[in-house]
């Protein structure tokens, strides 16, 4: 049986949120993601659902690292926020 892991991923760039998850992820999780390009989409998915893990692009055009920090602090969350730098 495998446990459901939801990742809401912040990037503009569809070709970048599109990562290869080794074989013991896929084994051990279910994985099912969102992906927002904005602030306002982040705001409603993180109302919408419990994530287990945030992943978000550093530089989106007119959203980005800062913002999505700062969403995700207001938010008092205790999920996982990982920035990606490139």
């Amino acid at each position: 049986m495998t446990d459901l892991l939801r990742i809401l991923i912040v990037e503009d760039s569809t070709e970048d949120c599109l990562f290869d998850r080794p074989r013991t992820v896929r084994r051990r999780f279910d994985v099912t993601s969102q992906r927002v390009t904005s602030a306002a989409a982040m705001e409603a998915a993180l109302e919408a659902h419990k994530w287990d893990l945030i992943i978000s692009d550093y530089s989106i055009p007119g959203f980005g690292g800062h913002a999505a920090l700062a969403i995700y602090q207001h938010s008092n969350l205790r999920e996982e926020l990982i920035h990606q730098l490139q």
